[in-house]
């Protein structure tokens, strides 16, 4: 009786830490759980953008810079509706550098859906893109698309997008232009559309003697209004003498003659000035001169 006695409270203690272990458990599976959900919708939030074709060393500064700048239009959905008769009845629907739909993992970055049968067909993908510009103009080329079947020798379909520039507006005016499918070889769907992105950087109407010159000016304008606030409020000065440096712009007339006669005349150094000075002294002197006449002999 003892032997079961204590075989039975052994096994109750193993059922009490096995109890006292499992909440823990359940919260490190559940943890791992929220974890792996998280991961995944990450995952899927995660939207693809272009890859240019070939191998991305290959790629050019030129295609980097080009997609950085349709970047602004990469959140934007376009589509167009296109009726040919009772037959004909499609929807596209583009995106730049993004997938029109992104649960469905065919980077398909323009998707021509038939209106009558629900039907979808990738008419290009952005992981085999094509991207080139002129002065005001971008081209992106999805290539990769579904097959033509009985068309164009059963080849892959793609899609040609002219960007052109319009100053003003982010993105506008998408429409499909035409489809070329008639030939053996190379078909295409051609698109269009305006934006600002396409456009070149405007250049400054300003040249380089407007810079200058405003410059200059600023600086005067500074020169004068601080040097007169200076001499006001700090110095006290009053009336001409708030001028800044007023007994140099005095001076000046003398100091350019000076200068003049220095540098353009040919007379020796030492030859007396041919000019007077206008000063109060220098009167004085001039009117004394002129009395001498007046004198008795």
């Amino acid at each position: 009786m003892m032997m079961n006695y204590k075989v039975t409270n052994e096994s109750q203690l193993e059922n009490g830490d096995k109890d006292r272990m499992s909440p823990p458990c359940h919260t490190s599976a559940l943890l791992l759980v929220f974890v792996a959900l998280a991961v995944a919708g990450a995952e899927q939030s995660e939207e693809r953008s272009c890859d240019v074709v070939g191998d991305e060393s290959s790629e050019s500064q030129m295609e980097r810079a080009l997609l950085k700048k349709l970047e602004p239009l990469s959140h934007m959905r376009f589509n167009v509706t296109v009726e040919k008769g009772k037959t004909e009845n499609y929807v596209y629907n583009f995106r730049v550098c993004r997938e029109v739909n992104s649960s469905s993992h065919d980077f398909g970055g323009v998707v021509q859906t038939d209106r009558q049968t629900g039907k979808t067909t990738v008419i290009g993908r952005i992981n085999e893109t094509q991207v080139f510009n002129g002065s005001d103009w971008i081209m992106l080329i999805y290539k990769g698309g579904d097959s033509y079947g009985r068309h164009c020798s059963g080849e892959k379909r793609r899609a040609v997008i002219m960007i052109s520039c319009k100053r003003g507006v982010t993105a506008s005016s998408f429409s499909i232009i035409s489809e070329e499918r008639e030939k053996e070889q190379e078909c295409f769907y051609l698109f269009e559309m305006d934006s600002s992105v396409a456009c070149p950087a405007e250049n400054s109407h300003l040249s380089v003697g407007s810079i200058l010159l405003i410059t200059f000016v600023s600086l005067i304008a500074v020169y004068i209004i601080g040097g007169f606030l200076y001499q006001r409020l700090i110095v006290g000065a009053k009336g001409m003498e708030q001028i800044p440096h007023f007994a140099f712009w005095q001076d000046l007339g003398n100091l350019v003659a000076d200068g003049c006669d220095f540098v353009c005349r040919s007379k020796p150094r030492n030859a007396p000035a041919a000019y007077r000075g206008v000063g109060d002294d220098q009167l004085g002197e001039e009117s004394e001169e002129r009395d001498d006449h007046l004198l008795p002999m």
